[in-house]
């Protein structure tokens, strides 16, 4: 290109070998981010608060006071770290690298890591679901496959919720890490009924519903301001759901409905995190930790507790929100799990591992889902390069020499899927001790995706 085009930016970008496309300003050469190749204009810096954007030098003080990244006032809801664990040990905990162990370290790791899941109490099921509110969709030639496959995994969470009890009016859906709120969206349609629509007086009998979308980042193109339904109200926090006290959200304390928690692969320690602010987590005998918190578990005092929907409360809290009728969710990202953050802790203190043997697993469960690469022996039976089959963003998986010394792709995936198990296992023994009956399941086909678990959970029975 000999010149940049009328009234785009004449600055040559040497890395794209183009000119700039930006438009200028009438009178301009340059735009704002190359002004400074015009004689007399003031020089640009980057901005201290975001370096991904630039600013003249003479205006830095006054676009500090209007720039979208300064911090902003902390809303009531936000509470430092509440749903954190324990920070003790973080600055003398050393995350485990594969590559500096050695094979003789790697098969010890392994060989802790079957010992410790073959004490696993919990049957893993395929066990895929469909609703029919889904059914339209589905059919709808105008999704591609990326839509097709997102869902028929929002066709089977909304499934499991019914086969649990826990689709139903008069409550709350939490929505952990919404996005753009397509679950709580499915969730509203299979709930809007034909004769509550004609007759909104049936309020009184089947209950309100509320649908509380946490998200910590800015999403665009949200589904959930959508909806204007009577009965129905839409809330989005956004948060990070560390910070998060449910307590402290206005719209749980008017009415208290019970809550059910949901999300669709929450990633690595997201989960741990919704887990601990949907049903608190006990206090550390240092005191570090924030006090347990407004949805501890116990039985329910009298009959009083039950909801207005006429729905048994689950394992109560004291004040605060309504009581937790129970969640589902989709695992995803073992690997971003945290030591910290992690509700099964005890879980792993009880089968003799530690942090440490935490961190190894973590790494190793990549090997599940993450370009399952053969080993060089193996290339002569295979010409496979990526075996995980969707679209999904995962971290490459590590390996080393060792590793591939001493194990196929085929024992690296099952191994990987050990770890997912072993780390869930942790997590069911978190619910059991809470109040709650956990299970597992293979949700949908690995066609579909390859991170197919779900983990379900509703109060245990009396006895």
């Amino acid at each position: 290109m000999a010149a940049p085009m009328p009234g785009r930016c004449g600055f040559f970008v040497e890395k794209k070998k183009r000119f700039c496309k930006m438009i200028v300003a009438r009178g301009k050469v340059f735009c704002g981010e190359h002004a400074t190749m015009e004689g007399g204009v003031s020089r640009r810096i980057v901005c201290p608060l975001d370096p991904k954007h630039t600013v003249s030098e003479d205006k830095l003080d006054k676009h500090l006071k209007k720039c979208n990244s300064r911090e902003k006032p902390k809303p009531v809801f936000y509470v430092e770290n509440i749903n954190a664990g324990s920070a003790d040990g973080d600055d003398t905990l050393r995350q485990v690298r594969l590559g500096e162990l050695s094979r003789s370290q790697l098969e010890s790791l392994v060989e802790k890591l079957k010992a410790g899941v073959k004490g696993l109490q919990c049957d893993v099921e395929d066990n895929v679901l469909f609703h029919p509110v889904v059914q339209e969709e589905l059919t709808n030639p105008k999704n591609g496959d990326s839509a097709h496959k997102h869902l028929k995994q929002q066709s089977s969470i909304l499934g499991h919720l019914e086969t649990r009890g826990l689709l139903g009016r008069g409550r709350c859906f939490i929505e952990f890490g919404a996005g753009r709120g397509k679950l709580s969206h499915w969730i509203h349609e299979a709930l809007k009924t034909p004769d509550f629509l004609k007759s909104p007086d049936l309020l009184l009998t089947q209950g309100d519903l509320q649908m509380l979308l946490v998200e910590r980042s800015s999403t665009r193109f949200k589904v959930d301001g959508k909806h204007q339904d009577p009965g129905v109200q839409f809330e989005r926090l956004q948060v990070d759901i560390q910070h998060l006290d449910l307590g402290r959200v206005q719209m749980l304390q008017l009415k208290k409905l019970p809550l059910v928690g949901v999300g669709k692969h929450l990633c690595g320690a997201a989960t741990d995190l919704a887990l601990r602010c949907l049903l608190g987590a006990p206090r550390p005998k240092d005191g570090t930790e924030p006090p347990p918190k407004r949805l501890k578990t116990s039985e329910p005092e009298s009959t009083d507790q039950m909801s207005e929907s006429g729905a048994l409360p689950g394992p109560g809290p004291g004040p605060g929100p309504g009581p937790v009728l129970g969640l589902a969710v989709a695992l995803c990202c073992h690997h971003r799990c945290e030591w910290r953050h992690y509700v099964g802790q005890q879980f792993f203190l009880q089968q003799g591992l530690g942090a440490e043997e935490f961190s190894a697993f973590c790494r190793m469960s990549s090997w599940a889902t993450c370009g399952l690469r053969p080993t060089n022996q193996e290339h002569r039976l295979q010409d496979t390069t990526n075996l995980r089959g969707d679209d999904e963003e995962h971290e490459p998986a590590e390996e080393t020499d060792a590793v591939n010394s001493f194990l196929s792709s085929s024992e690296r995936e099952k191994i990987g899927r050990l770890c997912k198990l072993l780390i869930d296992g942790g997590r069911l023994h978190f619910l059991q001790t809470r109040g709650f009956d956990g299970r597992l399941c293979r949700y949908v086909d690995t066609q579909v995706t390859l991170e197919n678990m779900l983990l379900t959970a509703v109060p245990s029975s009396p006895s």
